[in-house]
């Protein structure tokens, strides 16, 4: 399939690389405002730069677009996209409000393309064997699930690119850039949350307009409750960190690896799980460095959402599940700002 980039940011890079090592997969094109960035990245990866959307969208045999703008921009590439007929990418966040996601979907929707969130952390073998166990019952009744992000950005990393840290492109801070991809990954786990309440602050970077620090406990549609913890201000930065209990077994993740594994019934494949994730060092993921994802989750997800396309069939984080993240860190705001319990407006 061919693919379009729009943004030639950090992020694009990761979606280009993943792009490379997909047999079938070809990335044809790319957009960018600033045509000297869209030039460069189109020499570095072999497509045609453009800096016009709908001379982009007109590309020959363009079949895919993934939107790796500023996140309050994501609805400006992707309605005309769908309107154009092209299946879309959209890197996290789907949009920066409920609204907003909801007008990306209704378009691809009424276009008849399809429409995916990106959320590698799902993609992962500890992710999938969690989830795995989950749906097969193994920990019982939920009784807690838990989200902790820990990270560390510096000044710089505000100040740079003239976005991020601001409510319009950025949509929020330490929740809605950073910690979007555990709380995505413990509604998948836990079901969706109904109820929230909240504290936020902005403590360690002077001159944004986001939060650097929040806390929230919730209460889940199953009768669990859970907390989600995100900071960009805790030095020097921790893994990523979920933890899921029940009435019949607990589990550990931090990034790609699982710490604790163990259940009343036990049986041989426990025994291999924990074998081999002891074999397994965690890593610091982004907690301190953007850059140092790499972009294996990425391909992953690419190679599930090809074969959506090409059979026809609901991709693993569609819009409606990639908006539920969104829909959550919103209420959590609303929370923080009116100092009450507030219900979570999912679509």
């Amino acid at each position: 399939m061919n693919f379009g980039i729009v943004g030639t940011g950090l992020i694009a890079e990761f979606h280009a690389k993943a792009l490379e090592e997909i047999p079938g997969a070809k990335l044809v094109a790319c957009l960018d405002k600033f045509p000297d960035r869209a030039q460069a990245f189109a020499q570095k990866h072999g497509c045609q730069a453009y800096g016009d959307l709908e001379a982009f969208l007109a590309h020959k045999d363009l079949e895919v677009v993934n939107i790796c703008t500023p996140s309050g921009l994501h609805l400006d590439a992707a309605l005309p996209a769908a309107a154009a007929g092209k299946h879309l990418v959209v890197e996290k966040p789907l949009e920066t409000t409920r609204e907003r996601c909801a007008a990306i979907i209704d378009a691809c929707q009424k276009a008849g393309v399809g429409l995916s969130g990106i959320f590698p952390s799902r993609f992962f073998d500890a992710a999938t064997t969690l989830k795995n166990a989950i749906d097969a019952n193994r920990f019982g009744k939920l009784t807690m699930g838990s989200a902790y992000v820990k990270w560390w950005r510096d000044p710089e990393y505000y100040a740079k690119g003239g976005w991020k840290g601001t409510k319009a492109l950025d949509g929020g801070g330490a929740l809605m850039n950073q910690s979007i991809h555990a709380v995505d990954l413990l509604l998948w786990f836990m079901g969706r949350a109904d109820e929230v309440c909240a504290l936020t602050g902005t403590i360690g970077h002077e001159g944004i307009e986001v939060e650097d620090n929040a806390v929230a406990s919730l209460h889940f549609d199953n009768g669990a409750l859970g907390i989600v913890q995100g900071s960009t201000a805790i030095w020097p930065g921790f893994a990523k960190r979920l933890e899921v209990s029940g009435l019949e077994g607990s589990a550990i993740m931090e990034e790609d690896n699982i710490l604790f594994w163990q259940f009343k019934k036990e049986t041989p494949e426990d025994a291999q799980v924990r074998e081999r994730y002891a074999r397994t060092n965690s890593h610091a993921g982004g907690a301190s460095d953007p850059a140092a994802i790499g972009h294996l989750g990425h391909k992953l997800q690419l190679e599930s959402i090809i074969h959506s396309i090409q059979t026809g069939t609901t991709p693993l984080v569609d819009g409606v599940e990639a908006a539920r993240s969104v829909c959550l860190i919103e209420a959590i705001y609303e929370s923080a700002e009116t100092k009450k319990p507030v219900k979570v407006n999912y679509l």
